[in-house]
């Protein structure tokens, strides 16, 4: 019965940061003629990252925007100011969430531990400056290196949840109503015994998306749960996962049962089940009080808590008595207990070790394509050059001599002749127009 509970998906895209590009500038300052170049490289991308935090239960506050990006690098600056690399994002998950590429159904990573995390988007690489290109041959380089565009990727989220806060109590006591009215659960309700057959479970969301919680209306237990009666111990163990119980009774006896006497054999299951699930912080809910006056109320509520020691919180699923109270008595309570797991994993102070930024590498090769266009032209294609032209921020018209030496080294007239190039003949190279010369 591993598979009680339900899963949590969520799809959305992911950008990391362009990188930046480096600047081709020159030193300009007085009395100091012929100065050479200095300009600075440009930063990296921030890159995108998901941890594994365990103070969060749901990935309902991921659900706000459907793309989440990182931060560019900055550019070069002249005398030699490199850019500042853009600050990486990170996106918190609850553990346990797997994490996939949508496209492919690839698992990226099972972030099955507090403090785990994984990079689903690499920053791309910042340029270079025109600093790196000044040769012997070359004391003025006018090119410098664009930056590189950082990875996007479309990523779904999985998370089996598990509830912070299980609901407890005799069938039909209204633990179905009540998840129904705080949550997004709309379970199945009808007025008699074990409607519920399966956990339902139901994300509550106090104020903002990131005070979310999960909380689980469990089966109907009965006297012998834990012995196997009554459905109720194939699904005490999911309870035990739980922070909080929340003790559901009805307050009005309106099954001519006793509140006091359903509390005790609930527990009884409970403390039978499982000690450790019997220490768990409890809640105990008095519901169906819309059924009593103010007075019968007061004294059931007294009764109970002479029979039990226990306070009740009175409320009323169907009317809505009762129900903001019981949300963030809920909540104040799993947020103290996910106060003791931030102690043990500071998100702040994880170091993110990062992979390669995305960089442009140009072929092994240099390929030469020659083709004829409708008019009888001569086009030169060759993704050397195309990466070539990507790599360095400048027209193909700025790089003229760059691109003609690497292709003549490569025997672009050779390769011309043998495609039927003649003298006159009009050759097309990256959008620039020559005229063939034997």
């Amino acid at each position: 019965m591993e598979k009680i509970g339900f899963v949590d998906l969520v799809d959305f895209y992911v950008k990391a940061g362009d990188g930046g590009n480096g600047a081709a500038t020159f030193r300009r300052e007085k009395y100091v003629p012929f100065g050479g170049p200095d300009g600075g490289d440009g930063g990296d991308g921030g890159f995108v990252f998901l941890v594994a935090d365990p103070t969060i239960s749901t990935l309902y506050h991921l659900t706000e925007k459907r793309k989440y990006t990182a931060e560019n690098g900055e550019n070069g600056r002249r005398k030699k100011q490199d850019g500042k690399s853009g600050r990486d994002l990170i996106l918190r998950v609850p553990v346990g969430t797997v994490v996939k590429d949508y496209d492919t159904g690839e698992v990226i990573a099972d972030l099955d531990e507090p403090g785990k995390y994984c990079c689903v988007a690499r920053g791309g690489k910042g340029g270079r400056g025109n600093t790196h290109f000044k040769s012997s041959t070359n004391q003025a380089p006018k090119i410098a290196e664009r930056g590189v565009a950082g990875e996007e990727r479309h990523i779904l989220l999985e998370l089996k949840l598990l509830a912070d806060a299980g609901l407890v109590g005799y069938p039909n006591v209204g633990k179905s109503s009540i998840i129904s009215r705080i949550s997004n659960s709309k379970p199945k309700i009808a007025n008699y015994h074990f409607t519920t057959l399966i956990p339902n479970l139901g994300v509550v969301v106090v104020d903002k998306p990131e005070n979310s919680f999960v909380v689980a209306d469990i089966p109907g237990l009965i006297k012998g749960a834990s012995d196997g009666k009554g459905l109720g111990n194939v699904f005490l163990r999911h309870v035990e996962r739980c922070n909080l119980i929340v003790h559901v009774v009805d307050i009005a006896g309106s099954e001519g049962r006793d509140p006091a006497q359903d509390y005790y054999d609930i527990r009884k299951e409970l403390e039978f089940f499982s000690p450790y699930l019997a220490s768990k912080e409890e809640i105990v809910v008095g519901n169906k009080s819309d059924l009593l006056s103010e007075e019968e109320l007061l004294k059931n509520i007294e009764r109970f808590k002479k029979a039990t020691g226990k306070d009740v919180l009175p409320i009323s699923a169907v009317v809505g008595i009762g129900l903001d109270k019981l949300k963030f008595n809920i909540w104040e309570r799993i947020k103290e207990s996910r106060k003791l797991l931030t102690d043990r994993v500071d998100i702040e102070k994880i170091q993110f070790a990062k992979p390669e930024p995305v960089r442009i590498t140009l072929p092994d090769r240099v390929d030469i394509v020659i083709t004829r266009n409708d008019k009888g032209e001569f086009e030169v294609k060759s993704q050397y050059i195309t990466a070539y032209l990507e790599k360095y921020k400048k027209e193909a018209k700025y790089m003229l001599e760059d691109i003609l030496e690497i292709l003549e080294k490569n025997g672009l007239d050779d390769k011309l002749r043998k495609a039927g190039v003649k003298d006159g003949d009009t050759v097309w190279i990256e959008g620039v127009e020559f005229t063939f010369k034997e």
